[in-house]
């Protein structure tokens, strides 16, 4: 894992939205095609808005991959993911994708949705995963302790209580009952497949998190203290994320 920490989330959107231009770029020259993983919430607000105004990339010839879903959860609802990326990945490029595979979370049968998803990632290797770290450590839906052997690409998870927190913390929900307490979520095994991974993670709320990621054990208890496994993992950061780390992990 790389650490990078930029002065303000807006220079870390914007050089973490570089690193994977640059993979997707490369990808697109090698085999006339490319596949990302992209995540949603908060953290990611500029990440996207960088990557999607981002010129020379054929994004005609790119498949993107949704990581996670609410289950049960209207897409007209605000905190949709699928939503969220309809708007702020798919409806903001200047051409549209090759495709963009929707995790369902209305699904009448989650287990055959991620079948159905399973599949279609397992079509071809990712060439950058671009993901965000929870609050409480959790990577996609991943919340700890997380599986970190399954052989599954996704799954139905239950969210726990820090996670369902995080999500009313952010403004998507009005009370913590109205979180969802299941989503389908693309496991960690299948994260850690991608050839890079690129992780943005802006807000001194994250601080604790970011700093059991790469300075704590790797552990099931902090989920994205995997990445530290991962040879093609950058992890960029603003100067309030990065508050607690030390000066030799940067």
């Amino acid at each position: 894992m790389k650490v990078h920490v930029l002065k303000s989330s807006e220079e870390m959107a914007r050089a973490a939205a570089a690193d994977a231009a640059a993979v997707l770029r490369q990808a697109l020259a090698e085999r006339g095609e490319a596949r990302l993983i992209v995540a949603t919430g908060a953290s990611q607000f500029g990440f996207l808005q960088a990557l999607t105004q981002t010129p020379d990339i054929a994004w005609s010839q790119v498949t993107a991959f949704h990581l996670d879903e609410y289950a049960g959860l209207p897409v007209t609802h605000r905190a949709s993911f699928r939503a969220y990326l309809r708007e702020r990945l798919v409806g903001a490029l200047p051409t549209p994708l090759r495709a963009f595979v929707e995790v369902d979370g209305e699904a009448a049968d989650l287990e055959a949705e991620c079948e159905r998803l399973r599949q279609l990632v397992d079509a071809a290797p990712i060439d950058v995963a671009c993901i965000g770290i929870g609050e409480n450590g959790h990577l996609a839906f991943n919340d700890p302790p997380a599986d970190f052997e399954t052989d599954a690409a996704y799954l139905v998870v239950t969210l726990d209580e820090a996670c369902r927190r995080q999500q009313v913390g952010e403004g998507w929900f009005a009370t913590l009952d109205e979180v969802p307490t299941q989503a389908i979520s693309m496991s960690i095994p299948q994260i850690m497949k991608s050839r890079r991974i690129v992780c943005t993670v802006p807000d001194a709320r994250k601080a604790a998190a970011v700093k059991g990621a790469v300075e704590g054990p790797v552990t099931p208890l902090c989920p994205a203290s995997i990445l530290q496994r991962h040879q093609g993992c950058a992890l960029y950061l603003d100067s309030d994320s990065a508050s607690a780390l030390r000066a030799e992990s940067i």
